[in-house]
């Protein structure tokens, strides 16, 4: 049974995007580094010298490279990319499941190609080391739905107590940070988490309630109305007439996560875009806000319960 159903979203509200909370596609956020704007084939000189970085296992610069990739030497790395020509303007930056995919303009040389790989290596080898990482989660068991079983609320695990009963119930001990769940001894698997989840719908719902009217007189907006969301690649939405989505799965995520996200949508009240300007605004309400982002930015969906 699902509590919430997604909506599709409004094309006039601004979303809070999730850069890791998704599935698993192709692509994460793609940073540009200018072209030259010297004439074809004229020398870029990077603006600095390459960082000096621990050595890390890489393939031997002998072993040959399948078609359509290169290999450069990066400091004490050696690094592996794919190289695609097009007619944009700018050298484009992308880090993948398959490593790092550089997209050129056909008159930029392989040269000038490389000078500009050094200077962004410091962003290529944290989002690869990232991107590593988040495979590794991949690997490791999800949470299995029985007694003692222990899953995220409010920045904290809570542990999962199941007992047979005729009558259905649930209850948390804030305490012991136990939350029981009372069930028919013949109900499966799915009866519990449909339980688990509107539970935790119901604290994301009354929480949101309670924060949001904080922000909004910190920032001396009004929203008209707010209700949950499901979706799976926004963290929250809010819309020109000040009707604001955040997802329930906020719950999981300790409170200042919450505020963070809270604060965000609501700015967009005063700022309907991204702005110097908005993100002044969301400073001004909550000065911790590039810590939340960046923990809203690492949690990818691996790390969550699934329902």
């Amino acid at each position: 049974m699902k509590l919430l159903r997604q909506t599709p979203p409004d094309p006039q509200q601004l979303a809070l995007q999730l850069d890791f909370f998704s599935p698993e596609h192709s692509s994460q956020p793609k940073i540009d580094q200018p072209a030259p704007q010297q004439a074809p084939g004229s020398a870029f000189v990077p603006q600095r010298e390459p960082l000096q970085l621990t050595p890390s296992p890489a393939t031997p610069p002998s072993t040959a490279l399948p078609q359509g990739r290169r290999r450069i030497q990066v400091g004490a790395h050696i690094l592996d990319y794919r190289l695609l020509r097009s007619r944009r303007r700018s050298i484009g930056f992308l880090i993948d499941d398959d490593g790092l995919r550089i997209t050129a303009p056909r008159w930029v040389s392989v040269a000038e190609i490389e000078s500009a790989i050094r200077e962004k290596q410091r962003w290529i080898f944290a989002k690869l080391t990232e991107r590593r990482e988040r495979s590794a989660r991949r690997l490791q068991p999800h949470m299995q739905w029985c007694d003692g079983a222990k899953l995220p609320y409010l920045g904290e695990d809570l542990t999962l107590r199941i007992l047979a009963a005729q009558s259905v119930g649930i209850a948390f001990d804030a305490d012991t940070r136990e939350l029981t769940v009372c069930l028919p001894p013949d109900s499966g698997e799915q009866q519990l988490k449909d339980r688990v989840q509107g539970w935790l719908q119901a604290e994301a719902r009354r929480i949101f309630a309670e924060r949001l009217p904080v922000y909004a007189e910190k920032l001396g907006v009004s929203y008209q109305s707010f209700a949950l969301s499901s979706a799976a690649t926004q963290w929250g939405s809010c819309t020109a007439e000040g009707r604001i989505r955040l997802n329930w799965r906020l719950i999981h995520f300790a409170l200042p996560m919450i505020d963070y996200v809270v604060a965000h949508e609501l700015s967009h009240l005063r700022e309907m875009n991204h702005s110097p300007r908005f993100w002044a605004t969301v400073q001004s309400v909550f000065p911790e806000f590039q810590s939340a982002k960046r923990v809203l930015r690492e949690s990818g969906p691996e790390t969550l319960p699934i329902f």
